[in-house]
């Protein structure tokens, strides 16, 4: 039989809200791994992610294996994509050895996960290896949740901007008609805040980090300002809704 690769989306943080399938999935896996951040050469930065301290509440640590993934790097292509190479080849050795690996990762495995990148590695490493998904949790519902801040009614869309690719990006979706969610928005926190200002759009909005966790914060986005936020932290600008109950259908 062929190795299976799973990725398991283990939600934003908080232990409680890992999906019963995640759990069982982890659970069944013969080894769980989980994507550590890379020092400077490239080693083992020691520091424990948020989806390793999620994982350890459910599978023992002995069955948890630490691959090393250069995360959050945007500016050095080399280093990057060295980083994909190594950590798909210890993976790849170890589905020579077990029968099933689970990815764990925070968020869903198919919203903007490192899971994608590494899943592509295997099927040109290992082929005939299964690839599959547990959905997880995403951080936009978890502050959702959190906040009381209505994701979608109606007929209105919703948008996910990664502010990664630019504040412009954003400014652009805020001129829109519906919810618009910005992830990873913490190292542009300053072009957030204006770009919320020009729209009109700062009022309802809200944002968050470490949700679920010890340091967790929830504010108004009217409290932004020009200071360096989480790099993970979550925005939701809800869409204008003048119409009362049911405005939107």
């Amino acid at each position: 039989m062929s190795s299976r690769l799973i990725g398991v989306g283990v939600g934003p943080g908080d232990p409680e809200l890992v999906t019963v399938k995640g759990v069982n999935a982890l659970r069944a896996a013969d080894v769980v791994v989980v994507p550590v951040m890379a020092a400077p050469d490239g080693t083992d930065g020691g520091e424990r992610g948020r989806a390793e301290a999620t994982v350890l509440h459910y599978v023992p640590e002995e069955k948890v294996v630490r691959v090393v993934f250069a995360l959050n790097e945007r500016t050095d292509r080399e280093r990057r994509e060295a980083a994909w190479d190594a950590a798909g080849r210890r993976v790849a050795d170890l589905l020579g050895k077990f029968s099933s690996v689970a990815f764990a990762t925070i968020g869903d495995p198919n919203v903007y996960s490192t899971f994608t990148y590494l899943a592509q590695t295997i099927v040109e490493l290992v082929p005939g290896t299964g690839v599959e998904t547990v959905p997880g949790i995403t951080a936009m519902q978890d502050l959702a949740a959190r906040s009381g801040a209505v994701l979608t009614e109606g007929t209105e869309p919703l948008t996910l901007v990664p502010v990664t690719a630019g504040a412009a990006v954003l400014k652009e979706a805020l001129g829109g008609p519906g919810t618009v969610v910005a992830y990873k928005f913490g190292r542009q926190a300053r072009e957030v805040a204006e770009a919320l200002r020009d729209t009109g759009r700062v009022e309802d909005a809200v944002w968050g980090s470490s949700l679920g966790l010890p340091d967790e914060s929830i504010r108004s986005a009217a409290e932004l300002d020009d200071g360096p936020l989480p790099y993970l932290s979550t925005l939701i600008a809800p869409a204008r809704r003048d119409g009362g109950r049911g405005g939107k259908l």
